[in-house]
């Protein structure tokens, strides 16, 4: 057995590198590229080291990626939810050592089993099982898993269609894994190994090139035999935070609002989007401003999909949901969806009580209550799904939205939080996936941006500025291919296979492990 290698501070240096390098290929960088060999060197550093040392770098790698990614919490919770600075940082650093402690996991089982046969099979599996409980654990917090760094890439996200992200992220550790192992790894395979893993490298690549490109051609075709389109039309006001909830602003902000709706009247869609809370008063209390949303509607003759706070009585005392309307011109019954993925520490607490010190990072009328259920609205004879800011991140939400008859995606989000940081364009290249894994348009209404109209095939047709004005309009095509795409039908069972990889993995390692040491 070789002996084994203690890190050196240079050591250390490069994991952060790697880190920052990958972070690097993420919005709003232009420099997705990164994500094909940025791993590599990381990948060498787990040569010859005892499982402990693995996990030290694999955690001083994740810090360093995570702080790049998600340092909009800082700016979120302290610029905008008043928190002080020290107590900010502080608790992007708890969230950051949580998030570390996946790629640290993958290292200690890299440097457990690293002379496993299978690795271009066992490798990525690792990683994906693990994004994938990133995903699902604690509520999940999905952000910015390896896959949405390839989101501009319209032939390869068409595989999103089968297998969701995570599908992409199995060839972006795929190839990061086979570069490692053809060029940098120490020990070099045999010929025949190395051509083997090459081999199977370059097929997933040539498959998902081919998938995607039979798949374009093929939304091309379907977009054009399709006769029905629905002209939508997205308000963004661009109102900043920090005025947003200020009672004396409400009648400015529906001024804003009536002047950017008349205008998209113009081009006379067949629906009008606000962004998520957009009226920052509870529209179901009959009020002037109330009024003065009904009075537009009926002005401009089209439906409104706006978002507001709500509230409902009960024995236990009043509850707060953060709530979408869809009201008709003609007077029919309001249509509305209430959010059931909430944000942790921005419109709930976890464990409440124990955690009321806390206190809620958003300001508003009280803590936010899930919505019961999903629930799909109705435009004329079209149904689609709405997707709260947050949820837009968990493909579970518009996958089961899709199965219910769902022909499109519509995207209310307030981004004003995250200022002029990275989170918006990541916010908006994480959209682009559920579009695509779903074979159906999405819309995205932001306040202060990044708005989009997205078409089934991840193509972002039209986008805005960030903190600008704009309205902008476009058609959709509803229920996009058609059908149930693979991933609609199935979901996650790519990653789950992972999964079961994952614990075999263990299972033969820890035998093969025991054997060695006779």
């Amino acid at each position: 057995m070789s002996k084994l290698v203690p890190a050196q501070k240079s050591d250390y240096f490069t994991a952060i590198l790697s880190a920052i390098a990958f972070a690097g290929a993420f919005p709003p960088s232009p420099l997705d590229w990164l994500a094909w060999f940025s791993l590599a060197p990381f990948f060498k550093l787990m040569e010859r080291r005892s499982v402990l040392t693995g996990l030290r770098l694999g955690w001083t790698w994740g810090i360093a990626h995570f702080v790049a990614l998600v340092y909009w919490i800082v700016v979120a919770i302290g610029h905008y939810g008043g928190m002080p600075l020290p107590a900010s940082i502080a608790i992007m650093g708890l969230l950051v050592f949580y998030l570390a402690l996946y790629p640290a996991i993958f290292c200690v089982i890299l440097t457990s089993f690293n002379r496993m046969a299978f690795s271009y099979l066992w490798v990525p599996c690792t990683w994906v099982a693990l994004e994938y409980g990133r995903a699902k654990l604690l509520t999940g917090f999905p952000w910015c898993l390896a896959g949405y760094s390839l989101h501009a890439n319209l032939h390869l996200i068409q595989v999103a269609r089968l297998f969701g992200v995570y599908g992409l992220s199995f060839l972006i550790i795929l190839v990061n894994w086979s570069i490692y192992k053809a060029l940098l790894a120490q020990k070099r395979d045999s010929v025949g190994r190395l051509a083997g893993g090459s081999a199977f490298v370059l097929l997933c690549i040539l498959a998902s090139l081919c998938f995607g490109h039979y798949q374009l051609q093929r939304y091309g075709k379907v977009a054009m035999e399709k006769k029905e389109t629905i002209k939508v039309a997205v308000i963004q006001p661009s109102i900043d935070q920090s005025v947003k909830w200020d009672p004396a602003f409400q009648s400015t902000t529906m001024d804003l609002y009536e002047n950017l709706t008349k205008k998209a009247a113009e081009s006379k869609p067949d629906l009008v989007i606000w962004p998520e809370t957009a009226t920052p008063f509870f529209f179901q209390t009959q009020s002037e401003l109330s009024r003065r949303v009904y009075e537009l509607i009926k002005q401009v003759n089209c439906p409104i999909l706006f978002g507001s706070p709500a509230y409902k009585e009960t024995p236990r005392g009043t509850i707060y949901f953060n709530r979408a309307y869809l009201v008709q011109p003609d007077g029919g019954p309001i249509q509305y969806y209430d959010k059931v993925h909430l944000v942790p520490f921005g419109e709930y607490v976890p464990l409440g009580k124990l955690l009321s010190f806390i206190g809620k990072l958003v300001p508003g009328a009280g803590s936010f209550s899930p919505g019961s259920s999903l629930r799909l609205l109705k435009l004329n004879r079209t149904r689609f799904g709405v997707l709260i800011c947050f949820e837009a991140i968990f493909p579970e939400i518009s996958r089961q939205e899709k199965k219910m008859g769902a022909n499109f995606f519509a995207n209310l989000t307030n981004d004003a939080w995250f200022g002029k940081t990275s989170a918006p364009y990541q916010h908006l290249a994480m959209s682009v996936f559920r579009a695509v894994e779903n074979g159906a348009p999405l819309v995205r209404a932001a306040n202060t941006g990044i708005s989009a109209i997205i078409e089934p095939s991840g193509r972002v047709e039209k986008t805005s500025s960030l903190f600008k004005k704009q309205v902008l309009v476009g058609r959709i095509v509803p229920g996009g291919y058609g059908h149930r795409t693979f991933y609609t039908r199935h979901g996650d069972l790519f990653a789950q296979c992972t999964v079961v990889v994952l614990v075999m993995v263990g299972a033969a390692g820890i035998i093969w492990r025991q054997r060695s040491r006779k």
